[in-house]
C-alpha cells in the first residue's frame, strides 16, 4: 500500500503533470462533525491554463495517444491493480471527505471502480473503425481517433466512482485529462493521481486541478484549448427520480429500496441549510409533514428522514432530498415517491418533472413493469431494484438531467471522434 497522502490538517496541492503545484488553499470538512479534515489547493483560471496548456502538449507531441492501444491498455490494467492494493486508503477518504460508509467503499464502490478500469482497458486495443460500401467509384473508410483534450468535472455524492466512470473511457480513448473535483470532496482525486504516476502513465496525461465551481470549473469548461467536457453523464444536470410502487410489491422490499433511493448521501453545509429550507416550503404550502423534518445532533450536517403527505406536484421538478408520498398538484417539494390509483396516472405523474435521470418501480407484474418502463421518460429504469450500476450498463439521463452516457460502449465512444476517408478507385472489378 502506498504512503497516505492526506494526513489530518494537512495541505494538499493540486497534481498537474503529475507535479504538485502550491498555491492559496481552501479548507475541506468531515460532514459528520464540521471539523476541518486539511487544507486543499484553491486552483484558479491560472492553474486551469497551465493544466491544459500541459495536456496539450501531451495530447499533441506525446507517447499516450501514440503507443500500441495494447500497451496502453497494460497501463490501465497496472493502474487498476495499484487501486486494488489502495482499495483500504481510498474508502477511507470517501469515507472521511465524503460521508460514504466505509464497508460499502471497500466492497462494493473501490472494486467497482477497478471493474470499470479493466472493462475499459480491455477495449484499448480493440477501438477501430470501417470499411464503407460506397456507391460509386471509391474506397472508404472511417478511422476512431481520441477526441483530444478533455476536461471533467467530477460531482460530491461518488467521488471515486465518478471519477473512473469518466477518466476510464478517456484513458482507454488516449485523451488527455484534467480533473476538476467536487470542492466538498476533493480528496481522494488527488490520491488517485499519485497512483496514475506510479502506474507509469505519462507525466501531463491525468492532471487534477481542486478548486471551486465558478472559478476553476467555469475556466475549465469554457477553455478553447480543451476539447470535450464531461460533467457527472457528457452533462448531467440533476434528477428528480420517481419511485412507483404499486399494490401488488413487496412492502418490505419496496421500503427498503425506497429509504436507499432517497436517503443515501452525506450533505455540506450549503446543502443541510437548502434541504431545511424545502421543508420550511412544503409547510408554508401546507403540505402534511408525516415525521422528521427537523436537524439532529449537535456536530455535523444531520437532518431527519423527512416525510410529507397530500404534496401538490408540478413540473418546475425542484431537487430535494425528501420523500414525498400521496401527491396532488404544483406545490414546490414534490417529484419523488408517488403512490397512484391507476397505472396511467404513475405514468403521467412520473413523467410530469423536468428531469428524466432514473426511474424505480416496484412490482411483481411483469406486464406492468414492461409498460411503465417503456412509457416514463427516463435514462435508466430499475425494476425491483435501485442504483444497480456495472460497467457494461450505459447510465445518463434526459430532458434536463442531460444528455450522453457513462458505461458500456457509449461512454468509451463519447472520448472518440470519427473520421472518414476516401480515395478514388480505378479499373475495379467491383465497387
Amino acid at each position: 500500500m502506498a504512503e497516505p497522502l492526506i494526513k489530518w490538517g494537512a495541505h494538499t496541492p493540486h497534481v498537474i503533470e503529475f507535479q504538485p503545484l502550491e498555491c492559496k488553499t481552501f479548507k475541506t470538512f468531515d460532514p459528520r462533525t464540521g471539523e476541518v479534515i486539511a487544507r486543499v489547493a484553491e486552483g484558479d483560471k491560472e492553474d486551469i491554463n497551465l493544466a491544459v496548456k500541459i495536456a496539450r502538449q501531451a495530447f499533441d507531441h506525446g507517447k499516450w495517444p501514440r503507443m500500441p492501444e495494447s500497451e496502453r491498455g497494460r497501463i490501465m490494467l497496472k493502474f487498476a491493480d495499484l487501486i486494488d492494493e489502495n482499495v483500504e486508503e481510498l474508502a477511507k477518504l470517501d469515507s472521511l471527505d465524503a460521508r460514504r460508509l466505509l464497508t460499502s467503499g471497500m466492497y462494493i464502490e473501490i472494486p467497482y471502480c477497478t471493474r470499470m478500469l479493466r472493462y475499459n482497458a480491455g477495449f484499448a486495443d480493440k477501438i477501430h473503425g470501417e470499411t464503407l460500401k460506397m456507391s460509386r467509384e471509391f474506397h472508404a473508410y472511417t478511422l476512431k481517433e481520441p477526441v483530444g483534450v478533455v476536461g471533467l468535472v467530477i460531482p460530491w455524492n461518488f467521488p471515486s466512482t465518478m471519477f473512473f466512470s469518466k477518466v476510464s473511457p478517456a484513458l482507454a480513448a488516449g485523451c488527455t485529462i484534467i480533473v476538476k473535483p467536487a470542492e466538498q470532496t476533493p480528496l481522494s482525486a488527488l490520491f488517485i493521481a499519485q497512483l496514475a504516476k506510479t502506474a507509469r502513465i505519462p507525466d501531463g496525461v491525468l492532471n487534477v486541478v481542486t478548486g471551486f465551481g465558478p472559478t476553476a470549473g467555469a475556466a475549465l469548461c469554457s477553455h478553447m484549448d480543451v476539447d470535450k467536457v464531461s460533467n457527472t453523464i457528457s452533462l448531467e444536470l440533476g434528477g428528480k427520480s420517481p419511485f412507483i410502487v404499486f399494490d401488488d410489491a413487496d412492502a418490505d422490499k419496496a421500503v427498503d429500496l425506497a429509504h436507499m433511493a432517497i436517503f443515501y448521501n452525506k450533505v455540506d453545509k450549503n446543502q443541510f441549510e437548502k434541504i431545511l429550507r424545502y421543508i420550511d416550503d412544503g409547510k408554508e404550502d401546507e403540505a402534511t409533514l408525516l415525521t422528521g423534518g427537523k436537524a439532529c445532533g449537535e456536530k455535523g450536517y444531520y437532518i431527519e428522514p423527512t416525510i410529507f403527505t397530500n404534496v401538490k406536484i408540478s413540473a418546475r421538478g425542484y431537487k430535494t432530498r425528501i420523500t414525498i408520498v400521496l401527491a396532488q398538484e404544483d406545490m414546490r417539494i414534490a417529484k419523488d415517491e408517488i403512490f397512484r390509483p391507476t397505472v396511467e396516472e404513475a405514468i403521467e405523474k412520473a413523467n410530469n418533472t423536468r428531469y428524466g435521470l432514473a426511474v424505480g418501480i416496484v412490482t411483481k407484474d411483469i406486464d406492468v413493469a414492461s409498460r411503465v418502463s417503456r412509457s416514463v421518460r427516463a435514462g435508466t429504469v430499475w425494476i425491483n431494484c435501485y442504483f444497480a450500476f456495472d460497467s457494461d450498463a450505459p447510465f445518463g439521463g434526459v430532458k434536463m438531467s442531460g444528455f450522453g452516457k457513462d458505461g458500456g460502449l457509449q461512454g468509451l465512444e463519447k472520448y472518440q471522434k470519427t473520421k472518414t476517408v476516401v480515395t478514388p478507385i480505378y479499373n475495379s472489378p467491383w465497387l
